[in-house]
């Protein structure tokens, strides 16, 4: 019964943490107008958050090894609880992108504990809870942009400043700002609400995580599960190398489709840019209900069963996205295949390595670092080469050959992990 309810409390978790990555986007334009800068120079709280959530995973990897995993959820979670109210609070943008990228360090950390939390009480029984999980992530990261319109929508209604009323306003303003402290209130209260709520909700699960860091019995339990269900591959490092080069393709082209996918449907193919939203809204759309989904798939189908029709998903439709990259039609059949192939693959992956390997701290957080590292580098050189070659569908490419990549790493992946098993069986016949 604890473990339920530990693995209900993950899913609040990791709803709290959808919700707080998700909210930089839909509030950047109100945080820039906080700081009295303009969109582009501020551009580098993105990277400032993705260098914490690296580092963040590599900490929570060493620390989930050596802490009890309770009190460090509770901890990255009140840690972001601060963070969140402190962004709003920021009046420089120097504080701010040193605030969220301490922040990014906390998610980085409850990212990585989450996973090893649900391997740890639910081992290689634990496809769909894993699955649980990250749908509740993407639940979180849907209803963020909700939750911003609704603080935020009257304002933007209100206020409709162009690019040059606020430089203007930004250049009378200059002297004032320099005599401004580090932190104070916001102009846009609404602001610091969408922040608060968020916060709020995440203060509130850390203290059930505070709650049964302090039950000794339950933590003595966990301790004891997890040494009966220690398990090691032959081939251990090599498959954690070959999932962090697998998790780098995935989530690359992943974040890239969902990033670059508007962008290509009205300069590419020529939508127009309410038919390219919904294009990228479909992408997300099928992708989060997948994930939904995915929590009864995985109670009949195994792990790696779902992958091989997630692959078998991704490399069909990104091989006819990119054969009939200018029709409308295909388009949108292949947009939506394709969200609907990738839902599942992350969550899969790490229930399908728990079940010929035990993961701990250390090897949860080094293939995060290499899906970190795919979103972060993929979509970054593929922004250099879509400039470069603005007449190729760049985007298409990328995302065929990383599906064309992940077909072909699963099946020496399942090669290695298996082929152990099958010689220790083999040396029990004989005896």
């Amino acid at each position: 019964m604890l473990r339920w309810f530990i693995t209900v409390l993950l899913c609040a978790a990791f709803l709290g943490l959808g919700m707080s990555v998700a909210i930089l986007g839909p509030t950047f334009q109100d945080l820039a107008t906080n700081v009295n800068r303009n969109i582009s120079s501020l551009s580098l709280i993105f990277v400032g958050r993705a260098f914490g959530y690296l580092g963040g995973s590599v900490i929570g990897g060493v620390l989930f090894d050596n802490m009890n995993h309770f009190l460090l959820l509770g901890a990255s979670m009140f840690a972001t609880t601060i963070g969140l109210y402190l962004v709003p609070f920021c009046k420089t943008a120097v504080l701010l992108i040193v605030v969220t990228s301490i922040f990014g360090v906390s998610i980085g950390i409850l990212d990585t504990g989450g996973n090893v939390l649900i391997l740890a009480i639910w081992g290689d029984k634990g496809a769909p809870h894993m699955q649980a999980l990250h749908f509740s992530f993407a639940l979180g990261a849907f209803l963020a942009p909700l939750l911003a319109k609704l603080a935020l929508g009257r304002m933007v209604s209100a206020e409709n400043h162009t690019e040059a009323d606020f430089n203007h306003s930004a250049f009378n303003q200059s002297s004032e700002a320099y005599s401004e402290s580090l932190l104070g209130i916001p102009d846009d209260m609404n602001l610091l609400w969408a922040y608060a709520v968020i916060g709020a909700y995440i203060f509130v699960v850390s203290l059930f995580f505070f709650a049964l860091f302090v039950k000794k019995s339950s933590r003595q339990e966990k301790a004891k599960a997890s040494a009966q269900r220690f398990r090691r591959a032959k081939y251990h490092n090599a498959l954690l190398c070959l999932l962090f080069l697998f998790f780098f393709f995935y989530v690359g082209a992943e974040v890239t489709y969902g990033s670059y996918v508007f962008s290509f449907a009205t300069s590419h193919a020529g939508m127009k840019e309410s038919e390219a939203a919904g294009l990228n809204s479909i992408f997300w759309g099928t992708f989060a209900a997948c994930r939904g989904m995915a929590i009864f798939f995985a109670t009949c189908l195994q792990p790696g069963t779902m992958i091989v029709l997630s692959n078998i998903g991704s490399l069909a439709s990104s091989l006819f996205l990119v054969l009939f990259d200018k029709s409308r039609v295909c388009l949108w059949i292949a947009t939506s295949v394709y969200g609907a192939s990738m839902a599942t693959t992350f969550p899969s992956g790490v229930s399908w390595i728990e079940q010929y390997t035990t993961i701990h701290g250390k090897a949860a957080a080094f293939f995060v670092v290499g899906a970190a590292l795919g979103e972060m580098a993929i979509p970054a050189v593929i922004g250099i080469l879509q400039g470069k070659y603005p007449d190729l569908p760049v985007v298409l490419y990328t995302c065929l050959g990383s599906s064309v990549a992940t077909a072909v790493l699963f099946p020496v992946l399942y090669k290695l992990a298996t082929l152990p098993i099958s010689r220790q069986q083999k040396e029990h016949s004989k005896s």
